[in-house]
């Protein structure tokens, strides 16, 4: 039998499913394997020459972690969301100013990397010693949170 609760989420109730343990644990893989996935994506794209792109799959790595640390910690699936410092807090991961620091840069790379008149303004500023000093912290970060 499936089990629900009622959340109260801006003035409107939403009726969640709770999660069994083994849809935690099943979750908590999906989101480590294609993250792991793209972090190799994330190199790849980054040897070839592809800053901008490199810099939105370390986005996307951070993002996919931060997710599966969310299931993890409240036993619920992630919400449809990319803002990794509200990931982070929903993951109830404490945060060093650093890490909050680039938390905060890195999730521009989502949107930086998604809309046109970004995207210009993105590729400009992502020389290759740019994008390999963030590649650098993300690599640190992910490894970090793939430690809990």
């Amino acid at each position: 039998m499936k089990s629900y609760k009622v959340c109260k989420v801006n003035e409107h109730k939403v009726v969640k499913k709770i999660m069994t343990k083994k849809e935690i644990k099943n979750a908590v893989k999906y989101w480590k394997e294609t993250s792991k996935r793209d972090y190799g994506t994330m190199l790849g794209l980054f040897k070839i020459k592809r800053y901008p792109e490199s810099l939105f799959f370390g986005h996307i790595v951070l993002e996919k972690t931060l997710k599966g640390l969310v299931v993890q910690e409240t036993g619920e699936q992630a919400p449809y969301i990319h803002d990794l410092l509200r990931l982070a807090k929903l993951a109830e991961i404490n945060l060093n100013k650093e890490e909050f620091n680039l938390l905060k840069i890195v999730s521009t790379f989502n949107i930086r990397a998604r809309y046109p008149e970004q995207k210009l303004k993105l590729y400009k500023i992502c020389t290759e010693k740019y994008t390999k000093d963030k590649l650098d912290k993300i690599i640190t970060l992910y490894k970090l949170l793939c430690q809990n």
